[in-house]
C-alpha cells in the first residue's frame, strides 16, 4: 500500500488566508460603527440597517478567521487528517446566515415599499461611497490571499456589502436628486437575489465536500480510465476520490496487477500522473494480483479498452 501528501504548503497558505481574513474583519467590523454613528446622527434607519448588516458580515469574517486558524493545526492521533475541514463547515454556516439575511432585508424592503420610510440621501450618498472605498479594500484583501471555500465565503459577504454599497450610492442620488422613496427598497431586492444566486452555489459545494462527493471538476470515469492505461496496470477498481479540504484531493483505489516485482515503477507513474494531470497529491492505492476477485467493477477492463 503506498501514501503520499504535503501538509506544509497549505499551512502557509492558510495563514495567508488567516491574515486577510483578520483585516477584512477589522475593516468591516469598524465601519459598521461609523456607519451606525452616521446613521443615528442624520436619524437614516437605511444607514442604521446598513449598518447592521455589516455587523453580521464582520461576524461571519470571524468566523471565517476562526476557521482559518482551525485550519493549521497539525494531525493529531484523534484527527489523523487534521482539522482542515474546518474551514468548510462555517463556509455552510456562512452560507445559511447569509440566506437569513437576504430573507431579512427582501422583507424590510417589501415593509417599506408598503411604507416609504424617509432618507436624507445627501447622507446615504456620502456613506455609501465611503463604504465603497472600504468595501473595495477588504474584498482585495481577500481576493489577494490564498482562494479555498472559506474565503470565498468570506469574500461572498464582502461582496454583498460592496454592492449594498453601490445600491445606497444609487438609491440615495434617486433620492436626493428626485425624491423617490421606492427606489431604495427596489434596489435592495434586485441586489438580495444576486447575492442569492451565489449563496446557492456556494452552499451546494460546501453540502458536495461534506457528502465526501467527487470534486466537481474531476470525472472519475476518465481518472479510472486514465489509471488503467499506466503501465503494468490490468484494472482498476473501488476508486474512490474526495475533497479533505480546500486545495486537497485525496484519491483510493485497488490497482489489478500481473506481476507485484512491477509495484514499484507502475506507482511511480500513478503518482506522477495523477498530480500532473489532475491535481491529486493525496494518494492511497493497494496493489493486487489479476486473480484476486473484485467486489466492484473494473475501470476498466483491460479486454476492452486496452493499454497504451
Amino acid at each position: 500500500m503506498s501514501h503520499a501528501h504535503a501538509h506544509d504548503h497549505a499551512h502557509a497558505h492558510g495563514a495567508s488566508a488567516g491574515r486577510a481574513l483578520l483585516w477584512g474583519l477589522l475593516l468591516t467590523f469598524g465601519f459598521a460603527g461609523v456607519e451606525a454613528l452616521a446613521g443615528w446622527w442624520s436619524g437614516s434607519l437605511a444607514l442604521l440597517g446598513d449598518a447592521g448588516h455589516m455587523v453580521t458580515d464582520a461576524s461571519a469574517l470571524g468566523l471565517a478567521a476562526l476557521a482559518a486558524w482551525i485550519a493549521k493545526r497539525p494531525p493529531s492521533a484523534r484527527h489523523t487528517f487534521g482539522l482542515a475541514r474546518a474551514e468548510v463547515l462555517i463556509a455552510l454556516l456562512n452560507a445559511l446566515f447569509m440566506l437569513a439575511v437576504v430573507l431579512g432585508i427582501v422583507v424590510e424592503a417589501v415593509k417599506r415599499l408598503q411604507a416609504p420610510v424617509p432618507v436624507q440621501g445627501g447622507m446615504v450618498m456620502g456613506v455609501a461611497a465611503l463604504g465603497l472605498l472600504v468595501n473595495l479594500g477588504v474584498a482585495y484583501l481577500l481576493s489577494r490571499g490564498e482562494e479555498n471555500i472559506n474565503t470565498r465565503a468570506a469574500l461572498l459577504h464582502v461582496m454583498g456589502d460592496l454592492l449594498g454599497s453601490v445600491a445606497a450610492l444609487t438609491a440615495g442620488a434617486v433620492i436626493h436628486f428626485t425624491g423617490w422613496t421606492p427606489i431604495d427598497p427596489i434596489l435592495s431586492i434586485a441586489i438580495s437575489l444576486l447575492i442569492l444566486l451565489s449563496t446557492f452555489r456556494l452552499l451546494r459545494e460546501a453540502l458536495h465536500v461534506l457528502m465526501e462527493g467527487v470534486p466537481l471538476h474531476l470525472d472519475l470515469e476518465e481518472i479510472g480510465r486514465a489509471m488503467a492505461r499506466t503501465e503494468h496496470v490490468q484494472s482498476v477498481h473501488d476508486l474512490h476520490i474526495w475533497t479533505l479540504s480546500s486545495g486537497s484531493i485525496a484519491l483510493s483505489a485497488h490497482v489489478l496487477l500481473d506481476d507485484l516485482k512491477d509495484w514499484q515503477r507502475c506507482l511511480d507513474s500513478l503518482r506522477e500522473m495523477l498530480h500532473e494531470d489532475y491535481g491529486i497529491d493525496h494518494v492511497t492505492l493497494q496493489p493486487e494480483l489479476a486473480t484476486f476477485p473484485m467486489t466492484r467493477a473494473a475501470y476498466p477492463p483491460r479486454q476492452e479498452h486496452g493499454r497504451d
